[in-house]
């Protein structure tokens, strides 16, 4: 979804900007973003550029920006995209506890963390919780990769025997973390309401309009 929006949705005018103050347009478009208040926007995102995958489960569901007028800037809806991310967090958290599931730590892994600070704190800020990060910027991947064959090795061949014995001495946490700001956090929970409300009409068969679209589309490009 980010790459989407850096690649077709900032402006050309926007990036030679960043060129010429010999800085990468990300990092202006994040310092531009972190300067906007929480609602300061007053945009509101689906984070559904490539369906949901959870807790809908439905590859056919859209993305979608509501509340932008003809003065909304690149920053505003690129902070509304990392908030939508943090929303659809937030749901996912929420319809686990739901069930019994309770949450104790949220672990930022992969390569985003270390690239945008911003959005490591928007997460602290709408789900109320202490973000902590993972050391490896691979952590999903190669080192998880790692984790699974130090265990499968067994203890005999330098490995561990099992795979929580092997997580427990191969993954680690940066000392860095992220603490949510309770103003921040009381203004996100009423967005939150507002993200729920769209989360359940378009994907919970209230309103099908994103599949009817995709549908339109199809028909349209097979004639």
């Amino acid at each position: 979804m980010f790459a989407w929006f850096f690649d077709h949705a900032v402006p050309a005018s926007f990036k030679s900007q960043a060129r010429r103050a010999s800085l990468p347009f990300p990092a202006v478009l994040e310092e531009r973003a972190g300067a906007l208040r929480p609602g300061e926007s007053g945009l509101l995102a689906l984070d559904w550029w490539n369906g949901n995958r959870s807790v809908l489960v439905d590859a056919d569901l859209t993305g979608l920006l509501l509340g932008a007028t003809l003065a909304t800037p690149p920053e505003a809806i690129f902070r509304a995209l990392m908030e939508a991310a943090a929303f659809g967090t937030r749901q996912i958290i929420e319809a686990f506890e739901a069930r019994g599931l309770h949450t104790r730590d949220v672990v930022a892994c992969g390569g985003l963390p270390a690239k945008n600070k911003l959005l490591m704190q928007i997460f602290a800020d709408v789900m109320g919780r202490e973000i902590k990060v993972a050391r490896h910027p691979q952590t999903c991947s190669a080192l998880g990769a790692a984790i699974h064959a130090a265990a499968a090795a067994g203890r005999q061949a330098g490995g561990y025997e099992s795979i929580s014995e092997a997580a427990e001495h191969m993954a680690h946490l940066q000392s860095e973390t992220y603490r949510p700001r309770p103003e921040s956090h009381k203004i996100y929970t009423r967005l939150f309401r507002e993200f729920q409300c769209l989360h359940d009409y378009f994907g919970r068969g209230k309103n099908d309009v994103m599949k009817r679209l995709k549908a339109l589309r199809r028909e349209i490009l097979a004639a």
